[in-house]
């Protein structure tokens, strides 16, 4: 690739014949988890790595589980997005014993929950999530008319979506509607539809996330996090997970931290730095999920867009 004649590549260029050399031997594999903001976080990486490192970078799709077995084994370098307390048993097993993972220490902010659109706030009465126990209110879900309400808590494999069966079941609304699973895609696009329609939704939001830029939508109101309350087991840990585990009160706010291969900081130091300063403002991932969901913006003009406008921002990654 062609490097920009910007600040960021002068600034770059005296870094570049330190790791030059070994570039071909030692491309960097960035991982790319299944949501928006996160494929647009990678791609942004490899515009930066490759204009100022002199790196040939390659991108490679995986879910949480891969990606963090990929950078211990050393055949992925980067995992742009780990939600924490969600993936904190990956987090715990290769950043705090294996020692493999590095985490880095600039998150971002994050809230999760139950939410619903403001018309079916106000249209609806449903407000809480002990609205969710209340098969009268609940009725307005029932889509496919079989006499149970639906409601959309999660991707297959998203640790969330695990944790959202766990509190249905805590709150007891497992009992009133039928949980689904399916992509988040098709969740948005339920949710775009409804909007527009002024239908009623409800489902598991998360934020930063660009469906607060494009929806109207507030959460449920519920008990505020109390970690009495929670005793979370993981599906992999006991066949008995949903009946031992309870979570019967909101999630604790969530922080989003770029992880990475501790083996870049002895293959690329300088690259390890960068990645070691790397802020992303939260606004970011809201703004490049609804670019690449709602305007169908290509994800690679979208990182090549974002660095040339935004060198502000990387020259901090770069020099703090």
């Amino acid at each position: 690739m062609m490097m920009r004649k910007s600040a960021l590549a002068l600034l770059a260029s005296a870094a570049i014949p330190l790791i030059a050399g070994s570039a071909q031997a030692a491309d960097l594999v960035l991982g790319v988890p299944n949501w928006p903001a996160a494929n647009a976080t990678s791609n942004i990486l490899k515009v930066v790595i490759e204009e100022n490192f002199g790196l040939e970078v390659e991108l490679q799709n995986g879910t949480n589980p891969i990606i963090f077995e990929a950078m211990d084994a050393g055949s992925m370098h980067l995992h742009p997005e780990v939600w924490l307390p969600n993936q904190v048993n990956l987090h715990d097993k290769y950043v705090n014993e294996e020692q493999s993972v590095v985490m880095n220490e600039n998150p971002v902010q994050a809230i999760q929950g139950m939410c619903v659109t403001q018309h079916t706030a106000d249209t609806y009465g449903i407000t809480s999530i002990n609205d969710l126990t209340d098969p009268d209110k609940m009725a307005v879900f029932d889509k496919d008319g079989n006499g149970t309400p639906e409601v959309w808590i999660g991707a297959p494999g998203w640790a969330s979506t695990v944790i959202e069966k766990i509190r249905a079941k805590s709150y007891g609304y497992d009992q009133t509607m039928e949980l689904k699973e399916y992509d988040g895609t098709v969740a948005w696009g339920e949710l775009g539809a409804a909007a527009n329609a002024d239908e009623p939704w409800m489902g598991f939001c998360y934020e930063p996330h660009f469906i607060f830029v494009a929806y109207d939508l507030v959460y449920l109101d519920e008990p505020e996090h109390d970690p009495a309350t929670w005793t979370i087991i993981q599906p992999t840990d006991d066949p008995a997970w949903l009946e031992k585990s309870e979570a019967s009160t909101a999630w604790k706010g969530a922080t989003l931290h770029l992880h990475y291969a501790a083996s870049i900081r002895d293959d690329f130091p300088e690259v390890a730095a960068m990645l070691d300063n790397y802020e992303m403002p939260p606004e970011v991932l809201s703004q490049a999920g609804y670019a690449l969901s709602v305007e169908d913006v290509d994800v690679e003009t979208f990182a090549q867009d974002w660095v040339a406008n935004n060198e502000d921002i990387v020259l901090g990654w770069l020099t703090n």
